[in-house]
C-alpha cells in the first residue's frame, strides 16, 4: 500500500475552499477545480519510497486504465462530450500528425483513449446529462417567444427525435444567436419564473448559467438538456458521445485515464463544435442514475461499465474487526470522511483521514478499513480489461 500525494488542477471553474477543506488544508485563494488520483501523464500522482525518495506512482503501477478524480463546481463547466475509442484515436492520431503539442491550447486530443466516466456525489451536486425527449423540449421553448426559440420549436416539429435534436445543437454552434438575442430568451426565463413557471427547471437553468455567461449559445443549449441533481451517495454513468455540463457541488469521478473533452459553450477553453457533434451522433439522449449493488452489508459498488468500477465503504467502532473491501487487484482509495487505518493481507497498516489517498496492488491481498469513517475505491472490474491498450 502506498500513500499518494496527488496533483490538483486549478481550473477557473473550480471553488476556492471544498477541496482544501476536503483534504483539511488552508484555502490560498485561487480555485482548486480537480485532484487526479492515478497516473495519467498531465497529472500523475507520486509516493515516497522506503529510501525516501519521491516517485511517479507509474513506478510501482505501471500505466493503470482507471483514473479517480475529486471535482470541486462553484459555477458551471462547459458544455462537452467525450469522444468514443474509434474517434478519440483517430483524432490523437490526427493531432500528432499535425505536430499540435499535447499540452497546446488549442489541442483536443491529448490522449488515444475513450473517456466514459461516472459521476459519485459527495456533496449536492447539479449537472447537465443528456436531451429531454422532444415534447418536453417543445413544452420548454412554448412560452418563449424569442425568435431563436421559435425557430427552433419549428425545426424540432419539422425534425423530431434524437437526430432533430443533435440537429439544433449543430445549427446554435454553427450559427450562435447574438448575446441581445440570448440575453432576450434569458428574460423571458426570468419573466416564466416570476409567474411561478417553470418546466424542469429549463428557466431556472438558463437564467442561473446566464448570470456566468451571458450572452453565451450554450445558455440556449441547456434549454435543451435534462437537469439531474444527485443528493450525497448518489451517482451517474456518462458514457461516451453524452452531452453534459456539471454546474455545481462536489463529486468523485471515476473513469478511463483519459483527458479527452470536446467542448462548445460556457469556456474559456479551446472548442471544437464540430467534433462535439460527432460524438452526439455517436451517443445516446438520456443517461440513468447508477443503482449501487451491495457488498457485505457496508459497501455500495456502482459498475456500470467494464472500464471500471466504484465501491464506497463505511465503518464504525461497531466493526471493530474492519470491514473487507471487494476487489483483489489493482486499486486507487480516497478516504471521503472520518480517520480509518487501512489494512491489507498482512496486516501492514496505512492510516488515512478525510481526503487522503492511496495505492494498492495485487501483493496487498484484501483490504480492510478499521475506524470510524468512508474509503471510496476505484478499480477495473475482474475479468475486464486492465490495460489501457487493451481500450484501443
Amino acid at each position: 500500500m502506498l500513500a499518494l500525494d496527488c496533483p490538483t488542477q486549478s481550473y477557473d471553474w473550480g471553488s476556492a475552499d471544498a477541496i482544501p477543506g476536503f483534504q483539511r488544508r488552508p484555502a490560498e485563494g485561487g480555485p482548486v477545480a480537480e485532484v487526479w488520483v492515478g497516473t495519467h501523464p498531465l497529472g500523475t500522482a507520486q509516493y515516497v519510497d522506503r529510501s525516501g525518495a519521491r516517485r511517479a506512482l507509474t513506478a510501482a503501477s505501471g500505466e493503470l486504465a482507471f483514473m479517480l478524480k475529486v471535482l470541486a463546481a462553484d459555477r458551471p463547466l462547459s458544455i462537452q462530450a467525450h469522444p468514443n475509442a474509434v474517434r478519440a484515436r483517430a483524432g490523437f492520431e490526427a493531432e500528432e500528425a499535425r505536430g499540435i503539442p499535447v499540452d497546446a491550447p488549442e489541442r483536443v486530443f491529448k490522449d488515444p483513449y475513450p473517456k466514459p466516466e461516472m459521476v459519485y456525489a459527495l456533496s449536492t451536486f447539479d449537472t447537465l446529462v443528456g436531451f429531454r425527449p422532444t415534447a418536453e423540449i417543445l413544452r420548454v421553448l412554448a412560452p418563449l417567444g424569442q425568435a431563436t426559440t421559435v425557430s427552433l420549436a419549428k425545426q424540432l416539429r419539422d425534425n423530431p427525435g434524437f437526430a432533430g435534436i443533435v440537429r439544433l445543437v449543430e445549427g446554435l454552434l454553427g450559427a450562435p444567436p447574438a448575446a441581445d438575442a440570448v440575453a432576450e430568451i434569458v428574460e423571458q426565463c426570468r419573466e416564466a419564473l416570476a409567474e411561478g413557471i417553470d418546466i424542469k427547471r429549463a428557466y431556472a437553468t438558463a437564467v442561473e448559467i446566464a448570470d456566468h455567461f451571458p450572452g453565451d449559445v450554450g445558455v440556449v443549449i441547456s434549454l435543451l438538456l435534462n437537469r439531474l441533481t444527485l443528493q450525497p451517495g448518489e451517482a451517474a454513468y456518462l458514457g461516451a458521445g453524452i452531452i453534459h455540463a456539471h454546474l455545481s457541488g462536489m463529486c468523485l469521478e471515476v473513469m478511463v485515464s483519459s483527458d479527452n473533452v470536446l467542448r462548445a459553450g460556457l469556456t474559456s477553453k479551446h472548442v471544437d463544435p464540430e467534433g462535439l457533434v460527432l460524438c452526439l451522433e455517436e451517443g445516446m439522449s438520456r443517461v440513468a442514475r447508477v443503482t449501487p449493488q451491495l457488498f457485505g452489508t457496508s459497501t455500495d459498488v456502482f459498475s456500470p461499465t467494464r472500464e471500471f468500477a466504484l465501491s464506497v465503504t463505511q465503518s464504525s467502532q461497531a466493526d471493530p474487526d474492519g470491514v473487507a473491501l471487494p476487489h483483489l487487484g489493482q486499486r486507487l482509495l480516497v478516504c471521503t470522511g472520518g480517520d480509518v487505518t487501512l489494512l491489507n493481507a498482512r496486516d501492514e497498516a496505512l492510516h488515512l483521514h478525510r481526503g487522503d489517498a492511496a495505492y494498492a496492488d495485487e501483493s496487498d491481498g484484501g483490504l480492510r478499513i478499521v475506524g470510524a469513517g468512508e474509503v471510496a475505491q476505484a478499480y477495473v472490474p475482474s475479468g475486464a480489461a486492465g490495460r489501457l491498450d487493451d481500450l484501443l
